[in-house]
């Protein structure tokens, strides 16, 4: 997880434009955050979030415009305070003068952008939260299946990277191999991307790395994904009782979010990359509200019930023939009785 993010990296990735303070560029951002300053404008400073980047759009500047020089004077020397990392004003609207004049004699930076205030706020919002997201390196291979993002996990050697390769080789697309870097985008969800200098590339023992790629070409690759399934591969073992119907997935935590996890033993003979596809398909069909282990579940049960039925109604039929066999001797003799 980085700490900060510059105020030069924000202007860089939005594409926006210094207005003044260029040399106070390198002021740190803390916070994903954002601030459009209201009551603030009006002197209210009570629950003012200084450390946050304050954006100034087309309602804030006409209102500064209907304030008197010493109002605006005063607002900005309270806005200015030695945690806030720069002034943002949207639409290419002019930037007040003293706010450029307090800015600079606080050192700091005044930044504009082109473009309506919602987006580039939501622009900002999103670089600022990835680059300041919680963040883990995870050693595994991290492919995307039928759309679905598949984390492969397992030790060392036990062929992760082999199975990746099979998977592209279906048609399916590489993510990162080696090592997966994963971070929060928000409370329920994961991203996982490679780090820069495995981009693209894949390692077969035996054979070295290849440059995916250039291989299968551009449609086998994808920079990042979400984290939405986990497989995790162990060595066969005959002691272990692993499980043979799926009523319900396993979950791992990553970074405090729950990811459903599936175990597959690896032997001689088993189609990995094929049971790994199996898993994702059916995964996505428990999604989508089709569960075959319920359907198992549902069907043995009724056939239990039938069972149980047939048993009843044999148990009431073999109680019925011996009633009928008891009163026999008791009618006959009642008929002697009556002859006599």
């Amino acid at each position: 997880m980085a700490d900060f993010v510059t105020v030069d990296e924000v202007v860089k990735k939005l594409n926006l434009t210094v207005k003044s303070g260029i040399d106070f560029i390198n002021r740190k951002v803390k916070v994903s955050d954002i601030s459009r300053p209201g009551l603030e404008l009006t002197g209210y400073f009570d629950f003012y979030p200084a450390d946050r980047i304050q954006i100034l759009g087309r309602t804030e500047i006409s209102y500064i415009k209907s304030i008197s020089h010493l109002n605006r004077m005063a607002v900005f020397e309270e806005m200015c305070e030695a945690e806030t990392p720069a002034f943002l004003v949207t639409r290419d609207l002019e930037v007040p003068p003293e706010l450029m004049a307090v800015a600079t004699s606080n050192g700091i930076p005044v930044i504009s952008s082109s473009i309506a205030t919602s987006q580039v706020s939501s622009m900002l919002e999103q670089f600022l939260s990835d680059q300041l997201a919680k963040r883990v390196s995870i050693h595994g291979v991290f492919v995307e299946i039928y759309g679905l993002g598949v984390l492969i996990t397992g030790e060392s050697g036990i062929g992760k990277s082999e199975t990746a390769l099979e998977l592209l080789k279906r048609g399916h697309l590489l993510i990162a191999d080696d090592r997966v870097e994963i971070h929060q985008m928000n409370q329920n969800s994961l991203i996982g991307e490679p780090p820069e200098i495995l981009r693209h590339l894949l390692e077969i023992r035996g054979l070295g790395i290849i440059d995916v790629m250039s291989l299968f070409g551009v449609g086998a690759v994808r920079d990042r994904a979400d984290i939405n399934f986990k497989v995790e591969l162990v060595n066969w073992d005959n002691n272990n009782r692993y499980d043979r119907i799926g009523t319900q997935f396993k979950k791992d935590e990553i970074l405090g979010i729950e990811v459903p996890r599936v175990t597959v033993p690896i032997r001689v003979g088993r189609d990995i990359p094929g049971i790994i596809e199996a898993a994702a398909m059916n995964y996505r069909s428990k999604l989508m509200g089709f569960d075959a282990a319920k359907t198992f579940d549902n069907n043995l049960n009724q056939l239990i019930a039938k069972n149980s039925k047939i048993d009843q109604e044999n148990e009431s039929e073999e109680q019925r023939q011996k009633d009928h066999a008891a009163a026999k001797p008791l009618n006959k003799d009642t008929n002697d009785q009556d002859h006599a």
